[in-house]
């Protein structure tokens, strides 16, 4: 999706400040975000792709001006209304008017919070032979999808070397759609003035995850 989440490579946007000794939550309500989103997904209700997707469909002037976990609040009520999971009516009043629908996996308990705190595993069987291997000279395709993808923006187009390759997972673009697809995933390295022209730092290199879906041989 080309939208104004996709910032990396971009200019005007100021100095990456990094805040010292910052807290996991700079506000209790941060904490109840997380945790709701947390149990929705092990809920069956959705998934992280489709978390992300709806995140980066906010509205620019929304994304721009909401903090972090207002991101993740606003996203998670767009979600819930288009499931059918809570009324609007529902979200303006802050409380139930009637009965839920059922859920995925069913309702969410403490018996589940063990489950949910361990990190899932996306790796899948391969389909097929991996079609690239390390050192191979490659291309970022210039997709300009409408749906979710993690190929950035700024190494579109661009040539790198893969470096490594990472195995099968599960395919995030198609995964945010509701479809299982296993794809490879490599790391690509893209020098610094491949990607930013002459005037980039000669000694910097950027390394990205990338599907094979993602990339083509040069």
């Amino acid at each position: 999706m080309d939208g104004v989440h996709d910032m990396g490579g971009m200019d005007g946007f100021g100095t990456v400040v990094r805040e010292q000794n910052e807290p996991v939550f700079h506000e209790a309500w941060e904490s109840r975000v997380m945790a709701m989103n947390r149990a929705m997904g092990a809920a069956g209700a959705w998934n992280i792709d489709m978390a992300r997707s709806s995140r980066e469909a906010l509205p620019p002037d929304v994304y721009l001006s909401s903090s972090y976990y207002e991101r993740w609040q606003l996203a998670m009520e767009q979600l819930l209304l288009d499931r059918g999971l809570v009324g609007a009516d529902e979200l303006a009043a802050g409380h139930s008017s009637s009965p839920g629908l059922p859920l995925g996996r069913g309702k969410f308990t403490s018996a589940d919070i063990g489950r949910v705190l361990s990190r899932s595993s996306f790796e899948r069987p391969a389909p097929a032979a991996a079609q690239f291997a390390p050192g191979d000279a490659v291309r970022a395709r210039n997709i300009h999808p409408r749906t979710h993808t993690r190929l950035p923006r700024y190494v579109r187009g661009r040539e790198g070397i893969v470096e490594r390759i990472q195995g099968c997972h599960l395919f995030p673009d198609a995964s945010a759609l509701g479809h299982e697809e296993a794809q490879w995933l490599y790391t690509v390295c893209f020098e610094g003035r491949e990607l930013w022209g002459d005037e980039a730092d000669p000694t910097v290199t950027v390394s990205v995850e990338a599907f094979e879906p993602y990339l083509e041989p040069c």
